[in-house]
């Protein structure tokens, strides 16, 4: 098991990996080998994550994860297929942490009657300052 959070963990099994050809440098070897690395999170049928958490991971997710509710993850910024992996895998498990923690509700607040007041007189100061700039009408 992958531990994710202290309350937490993920099926090695619910992870596939698929390895293609990386773009960028890598000598000869980007021609031969592939080590840029996929990875593919079902979230949607996920038994290790509840409900709000899958919900908000995939908002998280953005455009990486499609219509069905797989998240994908690329990695290609090292030349090792071992170091792709484990840099796929970390990134996941960030976007899972992240997803975990639940927003604050925001509460409607309203200003103070002296904010208020303030804030009309300033208005009112500022609309005489401009008036008094005019040129003077003629009688």
């Amino acid at each position: 098991m992958i531990r994710v959070t202290a309350s937490l963990e993920l099926d090695p099994r619910e992870i596939e990996e698929s390895f293609v050809r990386a773009a960028g440098p890598g000598g000869q070897n980007v021609n031969k080998v592939a080590t840029a690395v996929e990875l593919r999170f079902d979230a949607l049928r996920s038994p290790s994550l509840p409900a709000p958490v899958i919900t908000r991971l995939l908002k998280l997710a953005g455009r990486r994860a499609t219509k069905d509710g797989v998240v994908v993850l690329t990695a290609q910024r090292f030349r090792t297929q071992d170091a792709n992996r484990t840099d796929a895998l970390e990134r996941l498990l960030d976007l899972i942490r992240r997803a975990t923690v639940e927003p604050k509700r925001r509460r409607p607040t309203r200003p103070s009657a002296g904010a208020v007041k303030r804030r009309l007189e300033t208005k009112a100061k500022s609309g005489t300052t401009k008036r008094l700039r005019r040129r003077p009408e003629p009688d």
